[in-house]
């Protein structure tokens, strides 16, 4: 089963006068390691007069470094997102042999430690 979702991101800056920005990084991009299928991304960013880098930090997380030439008086950032979630096992992994089996059976504990007698 998978359910497809559209996500629209808007982020908007206005400034009293002219400002001078510094470098802006912009992290709102799925990772390349998702296991959500990414169908659409698109990034735009104002004032049209911009230099863009994209990065990788130690993560594998990209990172949009902006640097803006000029004085600006608004700056807006929006996303476009549609990707398409899918239903998946959250326990499909697997236990070296060597560890303790009784780590995944934390019921008895809990209830140890949140029912007071």
């Amino acid at each position: 089963m998978t359910i497809t979702v559209a996500l629209h991101h808007c982020s908007y800056y206005q400034y009293d006068g002219l400002t001078k920005l510094g470098v802006q990084t912009i992290r709102l991009r799925p990772a390349p390691h998702v296991r959500s299928s990414i169908q659409s991304y698109s990034l735009r960013i104002q004032p049209e007069k911009h230099f863009i880098n994209w990065q990788q930090d130690a993560f594998g997380n990209f990172l949009a470094r902006v640097v803006f030439p000029d004085k600006v008086q608004t700056f807006k950032v929006e996303v476009d997102l549609i990707t398409e979630i899918r239903v998946f096992n959250p326990f499909d992994f697997f236990l070296e042999e060597s560890q303790p089996r009784h780590l995944l059976n934390t019921t008895h504990r809990l209830k140890k430690s949140y029912c007071r007698t």
